[in-house]
């Protein structure tokens, strides 16, 4: 099947659950939750759930679990916790936990980023996986970063990707 003919199968309104992962950013302050919801709904799906966690693994393992867990969700966004200061800890919580990898995913944003950016995408620790048959993709914090994943990679790609994830379980 072609790439083309993916894209069409995954072609559906998906229900994203969006988490938040901060010590500083509560509901008054977040800015990268909000800009993931209203770009969900902007192209047309939902958002399930959205909650904000801090950045603490016990916490983000937790969250995730519950978010795989729900059948309402199909597609996880986490925005938070993937730079190289000491208390970002998302990769390192929820890689273990990834049934499969997808590093193209990091790969891809990072070169992106790159052409935004320069030299500073290499600080950036973007990556996504799968969990019980769902996509998990781990996000930037920065409401800029987050637009640049959304319209280069997920808006494209969030069908076929959750398509493909929920038969590679």
């Amino acid at each position: 099947m072609s790439v083309e003919a993916h894209r069409a199968a995954g072609a559906r309104p998906l229900a994203f659950a969006i988490l938040t992962i901060s010590d500083t950013r509560d509901a008054a302050t977040d800015k990268g939750g909000p800009f993931l919801a209203e770009a969900c709904l902007a192209a047309g799906h939902g958002v399930a759930r959205r909650a904000i966690v801090k950045d603490e693994p016990a916490e983000i393992l937790a969250a995730i679990e519950a978010l795989v867990a729900d059948d309402a969700v199909d597609f996880v966004l986490c925005t938070g916790g993937t730079g190289l200061a000491p208390r970002d800890s998302t990769p390192e919580a929820l890689r273990a936990r990834f049934d499969k990898e997808i590093p193209g995913f990091g790969e891809l944003f990072r070169w992106l980023s790159y052409q935004e950016i320069g030299t500073a995408a290499i600080l950036s620790r973007a990556t996504a996986g799968v969990v019980r048959g769902k996509v998990v993709a781990l996000l930037p914090g920065s409401p800029k970063a987050l637009r640049l994943a959304w319209e280069k990679i997920l808006a494209p790609e969030c069908g076929h990707m959750a398509t493909q994830a929920r038969g590679a379980k």
